[in-house]
């Protein structure tokens, strides 16, 4: 199945499924920066790559606003090359605006993500070559305060209908581009990855998030994923 056959079924298998309070909105940007997303696919999403992070879901400055995984909008436009229209989710959290590129917050996540990239690979065509970035779930959930609720948190029965929809989705993405290993970019994503890709012959990771929420991602994030890395083989 081909990567935009795949975004296109996640979508439209998303769009249904409904989310109680505390959840009061959420965003999908694949549907309202697909643009942009399609540009991240079409430059970088050739088969096949060696490694593929996975991340949880988008952050509120980042795939939020850009359409790209991590996408922190500096990285984005100067060092990735992305471009393409981003719309408005159907009902816009008024304290949670998406300005797309114009956006002035910074993703620190992505940042950190996307600045190891580029320390270590120099340019994006070195790091595409052989690596790729995902998110797990495409989805932004908000409470009426604002406040960015994490699909671990959801209610048990609105988690099974999600994990379902987004487990299939991400393991037809990894035997599209056929790599050796898949990275989980914490706990959570390295727990769906497995969950997800059972059966598969395929080597399931984890490396430490680069959340600034967390005090040990805040000591040198870098550092500590290279020696991660390096202990599951990828030099």
């Amino acid at each position: 199945m081909k990567l935009e056959s795949i975004i296109k079924q996640l979508v439209d298998e998303l769009d249904p499924l409904k989310f109680n309070t505390p959840v009061t909105h959420v965003y999908n940007p694949l549907e309202y920066a697909y643009a942009p997303h399609m540009d991240y696919l079409k430059k970088y999403g050739s088969t096949p790559k060696e490694v593929i992070m996975v991340g949880m879901n988008p952050g509120p400055y980042g795939m939020a606003q850009t359409g790209v995984p991590f996408g922190e909008i500096k990285v984005v436009t100067e060092w990735l090359g992305i471009k393409g229209e981003v719309g408005e989710p159907k009902v816009v959290h008024p304290k949670r605006p998406i300005d797309g590129f114009d956006c002035k917050r910074s993703e620190v996540s992505g940042k950190r993500l996307w600045g190891w990239a580029k320390n270590r690979f120099k340019t994006p065509e070195l790091f595409f070559d052989r690596f790729f970035v995902a998110n797990y779930c495409p989805l932004v959930f908000m409470e009426e305060s604002g406040r960015n609720r994490t699909p671990n948190n959801l209610p048990i029965a609105e988690r099974r209908q999600l994990f379902e929809i987004c487990d299939r989705a991400l393991r037809q993405t990894v035997e599209y581009f056929s790599p050796k290993l898949v990275v989980g970019i914490g706990k959570f994503a390295a727990d769906r990855a497995k969950a997800a890709l059972s059966g598969l012959d395929i080597t399931v990771g984890q490396i430490l998030h680069p959340s600034p929420a967390s005090p040990k991602a805040n000591k040198g994030w870098e550092p500590q994923i290279e020696a991660e890395l390096a202990a599951l083989g990828i030099i």
